[in-house]
């Protein structure tokens, strides 16, 4: 077979996975549409719970990039993250909501190198709730869509110094929080896991220029499939609320892995941080009209 032939076969299988992707993130997409109903005309009266927390934390971080540089980078990541959960009350399934932003600076071994680092990472989840122990254990399982974009740039490259991520994962994910009193203090340990399955990524090949992708338009598999076996990632968070005179605090441990090996390049973020913030939780109450 000549290669252009296996070039035309390599991109047919490329459109074929991705229009199945494509399908799956569009059923994705109308299940985590806002569940509702009517009766005779009339929408049903549910009480929407909200709850909404917003961290902040700092921490270290460990990146590799094998298109920019073959040395890992350690340094300091800040971190920006506003979750909300809408619940209705008698209701089974609750909607996520996560907007982060995160920023790093890194440098090697030999200190004669700097990497920054920035990206912004949206997720909208669908969650199916269960209760244990008169309510005091919930558990939340399901899936979300995650959406990223961000770069990350290497100072000491006169060639290729920048590297664009884009990327659109649907992961399985999964919330548990356990309320107990400690004394008089009203307190919840909460932990939160999830990890890429699926999804679409953007890469250059290996060698390749950016000037050759944007300008000369030569496309050379820059939007890759991606499955769990390519992506190994791991996001975690294990954290405890406290409250205090109607204020609740949230303070805990983040964890967030990500790792690709496409085109014949590595990528990997660690990122172990120490997070606090706020917590509120507040009802909306809907009436019948």
């Amino acid at each position: 077979m000549t290669t252009m032939g296996k070039t035309n076969r390599t991109l047919r299988m490329e459109y074929l996975y991705c229009r199945r992707f494509f399908k799956c993130f569009i059923l994705a997409c109308v299940l985590l549409l806002p569940l509702g109903g009517t009766r005779h005309g009339f929408l049903f009266a549910q009480d929407k719970v909200i709850t909404n927390t917003r961290m902040i934390g700092i921490g270290g971080v460990n990146i590799l990039d094998t298109y920019l540089s073959q040395e890992k980078y350690r340094g300091t990541e800040v971190r920006y993250v506003s979750q909300t959960i809408r619940e209705r009350e008698g209701k089974r399934w609750a909607r996520l909501i996560e907007h982060q932003g995160y920023i790093s600076f890194s440098n090697n071994r030999a200190d004669n190198g700097n990497e920054m680092a920035g990206t912004y990472d949206f997720s909208y989840g669908l969650l199916r709730d269960w209760t244990f122990f008169d309510g005091k254990l919930d558990v939340k399982a399901g899936g979300k869509i995650d959406a990223a974009i961000g770069f990350l740039y290497n100072t000491r490259n006169g060639n290729n110094p920048a590297q664009a991520r884009l990327n659109v994962d649907i992961a399985p994910m999964a919330i548990a929080t356990y309320r107990f009193n400690a004394g008089r203090l009203p307190m919840a340990l909460r932990y939160e896991v999830s990890s890429p399955l699926c999804g679409l990524m953007f890469s250059p090949n290996y060698g390749q220029s950016y000037y050759e992708i944007f300008s000369k338009g030569d496309y050379d598999h820059n939007i890759v499939p991606t499955t769990f076996v390519v992506t190994p990632s791991l996001h975690q968070m294990l954290s405890v609320d406290f409250t205090i005179k109607k204020t609740t605090l949230r303070v805990g441990y983040l964890g967030d892995w990500r790792q690709s090996k496409v085109n014949g390049l590595k990528y990997h973020s660690y990122s172990n941080m120490f997070m606090i913030g706020l917590t509120r939780r507040f009802k909306m109450i809907k009436m019948n009209p």
